[in-house]
């Protein structure tokens, strides 16, 4: 029997603007990624996405992402180490805030887009926002790309990390995401999406976009919430890693 957590990124709606199916999609995964307010989200929308995942004992992550709401946080942008540091420290205290006023413990931290992305292999950026979980609450999870200088630097600063896979993104040779920019980052096959997370659970292998396969490690899986088949893919994941022998477990 497998284990492996299931995680989806929520509370981006922000305002008057609904991104995402959150009140469905959270019944199907083990843990949420909660969006701080930076590249989406608002407090109000905070502290209600934290009330649900604690309604359904869903596992509580931020979300942090770089200050960019016109972009959703997917535009690299040039930073020091010292700002990553504090955009972190600050986002994750917001959420912290809010998960601590409704009774609750957050449980992990996820960098968010062109962030996650650049500190996956840069180790200044991966580093600072290592130390920043760290200094905030050092039993806090880091998620990071499996294999990344994130992973790498959670380890060296002494806190708990998890690698992360992807269900529908495909991967370079050098077991990074395919940017999005190009047309086939994307895996548009939900059943092409699941034979994919298998194999990277139960064999630790995932091929690449050019046909290499790469070692891998998942200990959660990140689906996203805001696509046209989110909720039905959410559903079928959850069946094919049952018939699997693969068990959907928070990292807790």
């Amino acid at each position: 029997m497998y284990n492996v957590d299931i995680n989806c990124d929520m509370g981006e709606s922000f305002g008057a603007y609904k991104l995402g199916n959150d009140k469905e999609i959270i019944k199907f995964i083990s843990s949420a990624n909660i969006a701080c307010g930076f590249h989406a989200g608002d407090p109000s929308i905070m502290r209600k996405t934290v009330e649900m995942a604690l309604e359904n004992n869903v596992a509580i992550g931020a979300h942090p992402g770089f200050q960019d709401l016109s972009g959703f946080g997917r535009r690299n942008i040039i930073i020091s180490p010292e700002e990553v540091y504090d955009l972190m420290v600050y986002q994750i205290g917001a959420l912290y805030g809010f998960v601590k006023a409704e009774g609750g413990r957050m449980n992990h931290v996820k960098p968010h887009g062109a962030l996650y992305n650049m500190a996956a292999k840069d180790r200044a950026l991966a580093e600072s926002i290592a130390k920043a979980v760290y200094d905030v609450d050092s039993e806090l999870i880091l998620f990071g790309l499996s294999g990344s200088e994130m992973i790498k630097a959670g380890q060296t600063v002494g806190i708990r990390t998890a690698s992360e896979v992807f269900a529908d993104r495909t991967y370079q040779n050098d077991g990074s995401l395919t940017p999005r920019s190009n047309p086939k980052a994307l895996i548009s096959s939900d059943k092409n999406a699941i034979k994919q997370v298998i194999k990277m659970i139960t064999e630790g292998k995932v091929a690449s976009l050019q046909g290499e396969e790469i070692s891998i490690e998942a200990h959660t899986v990140c689906i996203h919430g805001d696509g046209e088949k989110a909720l039905i893919f959410a559903k079928e994941i959850n069946e094919a890693l049952s018939m699997s022998g693969v068990q959907v477990k928070s990292l807790r």
